[in-house]
């Protein structure tokens, strides 16, 4: 009976709400041929921030939890472009599983961004370790060899996805949130927002338009309830009400969405040090898209990391824009009540839309620069002096913008 009220309690709460929603790309659905991985990542930890790292094996950046002196990340790269992602499962597990070890995917992928440069590379280190792995999830993995997979892992065992294979992924592409398409049938969480990315990045890829601004942007700020056929941002400009309460709780955006890391992968035959790792702190409309190069990452923009157990600065940012969105986050059902118009608005003036716009220049820039480095190569001396123009112009913008 214990067990069993467990179950319940896991399936209709989760654990500690890590409930994002995930994408693996390949090169094939893109619209430039570099495959791409998304993490739209929802948690109650809100203050996030990007670390560097030089590992054992191989250096990499990883997605934390500021608060967090553990060894794990929640997503990242390596000096190999080995790059890794997550979404919790809850229907993998099988029910006679008692095992109490758990909670392990973020050392998992903290190990794996160590040692790993290949899909086969981490393939081979969940043959290998010991049994049970404390997991329960999806781990979306890319590399600079054409490798784009799902890994859909629980104690004991995994199944493979593979997003090159026509049979799996007929478009080239495969989306998870929290259930394993190889677990207990229509179990776990997350299939609203399955439904709804599925058919936004149907429509992005059958448009040609799968791209970092994209996922950064248009995904990440998804506003469709694919269920409900209901799309928020035509409320933008058909009511002009003010104070317009929505309820955003079964959206891929919500209260508890803390950050998108997306990841640019390479070609094969490209240096991996041409993999771009964009990150978005904080709550994605009142955020912005910052690259980050592992080979210069040790000098990584300052406003996206922190010493110790300190809060980035665009995180910090970003979460202070965010309360005005809730007003009603002291009851306990009121999170997911937002005002539409801090989002988006006639004017213009919502968070999301002058954001947006930022993120749309700031990214064409990059992409720019990016472009020329696939011709002539990596060049160091510009990342790091990126790195600082990107601190001051995020400064400048929400100085400007928001008056903080």
């Amino acid at each position: 009976m214990r067990s069993l009220l467990l179950l319940i309690l896991l399936l209709l709460f989760g654990r500690n709400s890590y409930e994002c929603t995930t994408a693996v790309i390949s090169g094939k659905a893109t619209k430039d041929g570099r495959p791409l991985l998304w993490k739209h990542r929802d948690t109650e930890s809100f203050n996030n921030k990007m670390i560097y790292v030089k590992g054992r094996g191989y250096n990499f950046v990883g997605l934390i939890n500021s608060q967090d002196d553990k060894k794990e990340v929640w997503g990242g790269t390596n000096s190999e472009g080995f790059s890794i992602i997550n979404s919790a499962s809850y229907n993998l597990k099988p029910l006679n599983d008692k095992t109490e070890k758990a909670d392990q995917e973020g050392i998992l992928m903290y190990l794996a961004l160590e040692f790993c440069a290949t899909v086969q590379d981490f393939q081979n280190l969940l043959d290998t370790l010991r049994k049970p792995l404390g997991v329960e999830s999806n781990f979306g993995i890319i590399d600079a060899h054409g490798g784009a997979v799902y890994f859909e892992v629980d104690n004991f065992q995994y199944k493979k996805y593979d997003a090159n294979d026509p049979k799996v992924a007929p478009n080239g592409y495969l989306i998870r949130t929290n259930f394993s398409f190889s677990g207990r049938e229509n179990e776990g969480k997350g299939y609203n927002r399955q439904l709804t990315a599925n058919k936004i990045i149907e429509d992005a890829y059958n448009e040609k338009n799968l791209s970092p601004y994209f996922f950064l942007d248009e995904a990440s700020l998804c506003l469709k309830h694919e269920l409900t056929k209901t799309d928020l941002t035509g409320e933008f400009v058909r009511n002009t009400l003010p104070n317009r309460l929505y309820p955003l709780a079964d959206f891929i955006l919500r209260y508890i969405s803390s950050s998108t890391l997306l990841v640019q992968g390479v070609k094969q035959g490209e240096s991996p040090l041409l993999v771009t790792t964009w990150i978005k702190l904080g709550f994605q409309p009142t955020s912005v898209s910052i690259p980050i190069w592992v080979e210069t990452a040790d000098n990584m923009p300052s406003i996206v990391t922190a010493e110790g157990k300190e809060n980035a600065e665009l995180c910090e940012k970003s979460l202070k824009l965010k309360k005005e969105c809730f007003p009603f986050k002291k009851w306990a059902e009121g999170e997911s009540y937002v005002y539409l118009e801090k989002l988006g608005n006639r004017d213009g003036s919502g968070y999301m839309q002058i954001t947006s716009e930022f993120d749309r220049e700031f990214i064409t820039r990059v992409q720019e620069m990016i472009a020329k480095w696939y011709k002539q190569g990596f060049n160091q001396e510009q990342s790091s002096e990126f790195y600082k123009v990107a601190d001051e112009q995020v400064r400048i913008f929400y100085k400007e913008n928001f008056e903080i």
